[in-house]
C-alpha cells in the first residue's frame, strides 16, 4: 500500500485498540512512525512496513 501519510493525519487501523478506538494521529514520520490513540491517548511506535500493513484508511487533516 503506497500512501502519502503526513504529520497530523488520522489513520484508521484494521484492528481496534483495547480502549475500543481504531483511529490514530500521526505524531512522527520517517523510518518509524509515532502514533497517538484518539480514544485514550496511548502512544506507540511502528516501523514503516508494519504501519502500511495495518492501515485500513487514511483521513487527511483539514487545513484551515
Amino acid at each position: 500500500m503506497k500512501t502519502d501519510i503526513q504529520l497530523n493525519d488520522i489513520v484508521e487501523l484494521k484492528k481496534a485498540h483495547p480502549c475500543g478506538s481504531n483511529k490514530w494521529r500521526i505524531l512522527r514520520t520517517g523510518a518509524d512512525f509515532r502514533l497517538e490513540c484518539l480514544g485514550c491517548g496511548h502512544k506507540i511506535m511502528l516501523t514503516r512496513n508494519d504501519l502500511f500493513k495495518k492501515v485500513k484508511n487514511v483521513l487527511k487533516e483539514d487545513k484551515d
